[in-house]
């Protein structure tokens, strides 16, 4: 028997196209939220049946259940749109699916606002602190509500993060006939909705009383809650470089510290993810807090002392050590849990472990490379050049033939020597 997944808004019935509706009408079955249940009319006779919470850990066992059924799942507005489509098509892939404008869409038309432009967030079953991530100024949010005390929460972390100034609307029961506006400053907002489910619009000032984060890597140290602990700006912008984030890959950042290195590498690519593996309990606290602040709450810590920690973690794309080089077994260990096409980026600023390094890159290939910066520091009335200690940095790139664990033999150079026959003015 079929399944089909359909879209509905806040208009109901007379909103849907004949595809849902002849979908609805031939069903023997229909899964949803109530509110989306009581929109059907007496002509949609299957069986109705509300969905448990919570319902991702009961979704598999509904659709077990009702295999022998004509099934509809009902979706809010474009069930592949944040929507519970593509849940569903993980566990069943021959199913339908008949999309509806998403309140997004809705909105967006009701602003005047283009979609392409306008970047999305969904607080839905979602931290909110994600929104963080994506201000900057004279950015256009759209941030999807699932409770009526979402506005009132945004409004507050606008204002911690120096967007006070930051016009909102909020947007209610898009398509319905009782569809409402309201309209606000972050710093003052006071009003109230009844409605669960609303969108909330925010326009970023563009004068913004922020440090003009942005999403390239190499945040101000000052910017992070740290003990000392802190892969410097500078080191931190040629290591996430290196280690190249991709959508939706993993980062195993070992030796967390302030997680400063998970946190860049989730904020330069929203979808990629990350471990960050922390032995100190004082610390992995500091990492889970700075996470928030930087809008990157879904970084997961795992609190506990590397090579060992690492055991049944979901294996990288990505690695990066930045300290504990020296340890016994932990640049192996590291390097047979990537992916293939995977890179492991280690620094190290001790001689012992620049020499595990040295002796990593002579077996498994790769490059190898010192880093020396100096910052300008009161010399008196004057400045003058203060050096940071020099690091010694490993890249390895996985060949794309290596599989996942153990990599391959010898590990692409990115960062290959010139050759001798080009001509010394192509370096310039």
């Amino acid at each position: 028997m079929s399944v089909t997944v359909v879209g509905i808004g806040a208009d109901g019935w007379p909103g849907l196209a004949p595809p849902a509706r002849t979908a609805l009408e031939k069903a023997s079955v229909v899964l949803g939220a109530p509110r989306q249940l009581e929109l059907l009319p007496d002509e949609v006779t299957a069986e109705r049946e509300a969905w448990p919470s919570p319902l991702m850990p009961a979704l598999p066992g509904l659709l077990d259940r009702h295999a022998r059924a004509e099934l509809v799942v009902l979706a809010s507005g474009d069930p592949m749109f944040f929507g519970i489509g593509s849940t569903v098509l993980r566990h069943r892939p021959d199913a339908a699916v008949v999309s509806h404008p998403s309140s997004l869409a809705l909105a967006a038309g009701r602003l005047g606002w283009t979609e392409q432009d306008v970047v999305t967030v969904s607080a839905v079953g979602r931290p909110l602190a994600a929104v963080r991530a994506a201000l900057t100024p004279g950015r256009r949010l759209l941030v999807l509500a699932d409770s009526a005390e979402t506005p009132g929460l945004l409004a507050a972390l606008l204002v911690g993060a120096g967007y006070g100034q930051a016009p909102m609307t909020v947007l209610t029961s898009l398509g319905a006939e009782h569809e409402s506006r309201t309209d606000g400053v972050a710093a003052d907002w006071d009003a109230r909705t009844d409605d669960p489910l609303a969108v909330v619009a925010v326009t970023c000032p563009a004068l913004p009383d922020d440090e003009l984060l942005g999403r390239a890597p190499g945040l101000p140290d000052s910017a992070y809650d740290h003990d000392g602990q802190l892969t410097k700006a500078e080191l931190r912008a040629l290591s996430v470089a290196a280690l190249r984030p991709l959508p939706g890959q993993l980062l195993w950042d070992v030796g967390g510290g302030a997680g400063s290195i998970g946190i860049e590498w989730c904020r330069a690519e929203p979808t990629a993810r990350a471990i960050a593996i922390e032995a100190r309990a004082d610390r992995a606290g500091r990492i889970t807090a700075n996470a928030e602040t930087f809008g990157v709450p879904a970084l997961r810590v795992v609190e506990g002392r590397a090579p060992e920690a690492l055991a049944g973690l979901d294996a990288p794309d990505a690695v990066f050590v930045g300290g504990g080089v020296s340890v016994p077994g932990m640049l192996d260990a590291c390097r047979t849990a990537l992916r293939a096409g995977g890179r492991l980026v280690a620094n190290a600023v001790t001689i012992e472990g620049e020499a595990a390094l040295a002796a990593a890159r002579a077996e498994h290939g790769g490059s190898i490379r010192r880093i020396a910066v100096s910052r300008a520091t009161p010399v008196g009335r004057y400045l003058g050049w203060k050096a940071l200690a020099p690091v010694t940095q490993w890249v390895l790139h996985v060949g794309a033939d290596a599989g996942s664990g153990p990599a391959a033999d010898v590990g692409k150079d990115p960062f290959p020597e010139t050759s001798s026959t080009t001509p010394p003015w192509r370096n310039a």
